[in-house]
């Protein structure tokens, strides 16, 4: 049997004619109306040639590659029994096809191996924007426990891709780029950090030589988990390449008892011609139209983390809050420090109860503050963790992630709290029940996890993997409970991102980092995987808290604009003109907030490094935004005309600077000769002649609105 799934310009091409697990022929660009005799005669084109010193027959990739059809590469499947039961050799049980409409269309594959004692089942669907979903799920069928040490699905990616791009980072410093050739090998990135980690690589991507965001034929991947994961693109002199994904399991960590099952984490799998713009596109069309996709517009929020830090005092919050209502904003967020023990970050996490000494009226008075001037208020958790100084720590100190007899290094001077422990599972889940439903006017969580998972102990085994699965279920439950609140995916900044954590969160933060210079990086790269309306992103202090640099608002205001707008800042110290012109900035975003937050993200490929440029594009080509940043002086003194890519070509485009802000600081002595006045240009000329920009000091940033004028 052959299977062809077609959707938004994507081909999956599978072979199920053997007896053995079917082979994907192809996934990438459309193969075009192939009836089944022209799937089988390209099924049969691409089947490599038997050469001297191989196999006696063809070395096929099937669904999951085995070392019984001769697959000598990364194994996808690992474990054994008792020693036992270490080889497989899959026989096809069953191929269930649903493809009836516009909808997804999905492959269900059912294979046993009646020698080994496992069942398995690889689950595949073609999302109608033309993302890829694959999972395994394997069973237990024998009568003795199956330790399984691997188990990842990979995909076949064409000869034609000869580079890789993937992501890395640090604290403060999420979401560097790095690329190089593929080379023959394996490239291998892990996370061993019980959580996403700062280092993750949100998109592994393959590509043809020199791609970049808008040109070039590119494959990628992403593991969506939230623990120990791992991500890899392979090359064999036998001619193979393959990308895939999947959970880093501990020895010991996944038993499988008779008759239990195991399923893997999802990988999803996007194609484009039109180089990394394309696969974003494909990722944030695809999250767009989930369910639980926020709908209402995102809130302006500001956070008072370093606006006051510890520092809790009502009378200086009331008026933060009277400053934020000023200027524009829309969601208030008190921060860390606000329950018993907390005055700095040695004690108190794991009680969560507001603090009397504090608040001994309660949250309730600034809540109602805030609420009163018409703002949501939100408040800061980091319920997985607790300090070794804390009431719930003295009373159940066997409630900590470890191996027997010792405790894990602190590290913020905390642990980990066990999730898969019932008892603890139990009391943080009423807490934050109770939390929520004695002060109904919470309708945000920042949600936060600041330290690694290290010997991550449950019941004297590896426990990572429970802890990650209670914190999915103990997320579902109180979102079950209080439908109305929201909540951010925080991880010292972005170091839980990923799209399962995603499944249940309406945001992430996508860096400690507040410096609009750093900032701008880190977005850029983050947007990769996820749409602006997703990422928090903030207006910063005008000195940075992180990197001691300075910038102007107008940079810092230019820098955030493109997610989750937000402020990080102490507003009461600012000055008249400071909050004047936050107003302005805050009104502008929500102008454009219907723009930003739906459109499609275009990112410029232009020769000089010091000059970054994207934007946002109408699907419809109505309207866009684009900002054009200085990072640094350029060898060059007039930098190459910027190109506004994503526009439809033959419409007319009005172009100016956004109106009501003020302009950033130039070194010119007289402006381009379209810049006062705009410029009206077809889409054509824009995307291929580009403007001639202002000679921008470093770090300053001009946003560009174009509005479609036929």
């Amino acid at each position: 049997m052959m299977v062809h799934l077609r959707r938004a310009r994507t081909s999956l091409v599978l072979d199920a004619r053997g007896p053995g697990l079917p082979r994907v022929v192809h996934w990438g660009g459309d193969v075009g109306d192939l009836d089944d005799d022209g799937l089988r005669q390209l099924a049969d084109a691409t089947v490599p040639p038997v050469v001297p010193s191989s196999f006696d027959a063809p070395t096929v990739l099937s669904l999951l590659p085995e070392a019984g059809a001769g697959w000598s590469g990364r194994p996808a499947l690992a474990g054994h029994r008792d020693r036992a039961d270490w080889a497989t050799a899959f026989a096809l049980d069953g191929l269930d096809v649903d493809d009836d409409g516009d909808g997804p269309a999905r492959v269900r594959v059912h294979a046993v191996d009646p020698g080994a004692g496992l069942s398995l089942t690889v689950e595949l669907t073609l999302d109608p924007t033309g993302l890829l979903l694959l999972r395994h799920r394997l069973r237990n069928d024998g009568d003795t426990p199956y330790e399984l040490r691997e188990l990842t699905p990979v995909l076949p990616v064409p000869a034609v891709a000869t580079e890789l791009l993937d992501l890395t980072g640090r604290w403060c410093r999420e979401r560097s780029p790095q690329r190089h050739p593929w080379p023959m090998g394996t490239w291998v990135r892990e996370g061993r950090h019980g959580r996403t980690g700062h280092d993750a690589t949100l998109l592994l991507v393959a590509g043809t030589a020199g791609f970049g965001f808008g040109h070039g034929e590119v494959w990628a991947v992403h593991t969506a988990w939230s623990g120990d994961h791992v991500t890899f693109a392979e090359r064999r002199p036998t001619g193979e390449a393959t990308l895939g994904g999947g959970e880093l399991l501990t020895p010991g960590e996944v038993v499988l008892g008779p008759g239990e099952s195991y399923a893997t984490p999802l990988l999803y799998a996007a194609w484009s011609d039109t180089g990394l713009d394309g696969l974003s596109d494909v990722l944030h069309t695809h999250l767009r139209a989930r369910p639980r996709h926020p709908r209402s517009p995102r809130p302006v929020t500001l956070n008072v983390w370093e606006a006051v830090y510890f520092d809790h005092d009502l009378d200086r919050l009331r008026a933060l809050a009277d400053r934020a209502a000023e200027v524009g904003i829309e969601r208030f967020v008190l921060d860390d420090g606000w329950f018993r023990g907390r005055r700095d970050d040695t004690a108190g996490l794991g009680d969560w109860y507001v603090d009397e000494d504090l608040w001994p009226d309660g949250l309730d008075p600034l809540i109602a503050h805030v609420t009163g001037l018409g703002l949501q208020f939100g408040l800061w958790v980091e319920p997985e963790m607790v300090n070794p100084d804390s009431d719930v720590y003295r009373a159940h100190p066997d409630w900590v992630l470890a191996v027997p007899g010792r405790l894990p290094p602190t590290w913020r001077n905390q642990q980990v709290l066990d999730l898969a422990h019932p008892e603890a599972y139990a009391y943080l889940r009423d807490r934050l029940d109770a939390l929520l439903t004695a002060h109904p006017g919470i309708g945000y969580l920042k949600w936060d996890h600041n330290r690694d998972l290290t010997e991550a102990g449950h019941r004297g085994r590896p426990g990572v993997h429970t802890q990650t699965e209670a914190v999915y279920r103990l997320l579902d439950e109180l979102r079950a409970r209080h439908l109305d609140v929201e909540i951010e995916s925080c991880a010292s900044g972005g170091a839980r991102v990923d799209l399962e954590i995603l499944a249940r969160t309406d945001r992430v933060w996508a860096s400690d980092c507040n410096d609009a210079l750093e900032r701008l990086a880190i977005q850029r790269w983050t947007g990769l995987l996820l749409p602006p309306e997703l990422v928090g992103s903030h207006i910063g202090p005008p000195r940075s808290h992180t990197t001691g640099r300075t910038h102007d608002l107008g940079f810092r205001a230019a820098t955030a604009f493109f997610g989750h707008y937000g402020v990080e800042w102490d507003i009461t110290s600012a000055t008249p003109a400071e909050r004047a012109e936050l107003a302005a900035w805050v009104a502008l975003h929500k102008r454009l907030r219907p723009l930003l937050h739906t459109g499609r993200t275009v990112r410029v490929d232009h020769p000089d490094p010091a000059v970054w440029a994207h934007g946002v594009v109408a699907h419809d080509g109505s309207q866009a935004v684009y900002a054009v940043s200085r990072l640094a002086t350029s060898v060059a003194q007039v930098p190459g005309a910027v190109r506004l890519p994503g526009l439809h070509g033959r419409r007319r485009y009005a172009v100016r600077p956004v109106p009501g802000v003020p302009a950033p600081a130039t070194v010119q002595r007289a402006e381009p000769a379209w810049l006062p006045a705009g410029v009206t240009l077809t889409g054509a000329a824009l995307a291929t002649v580009g403007l001639q920009m202002p000679a921008l000091h470093p770090e300053q940033a001009l946003l560009l609105e174009v509005t479609a004028v036929d």
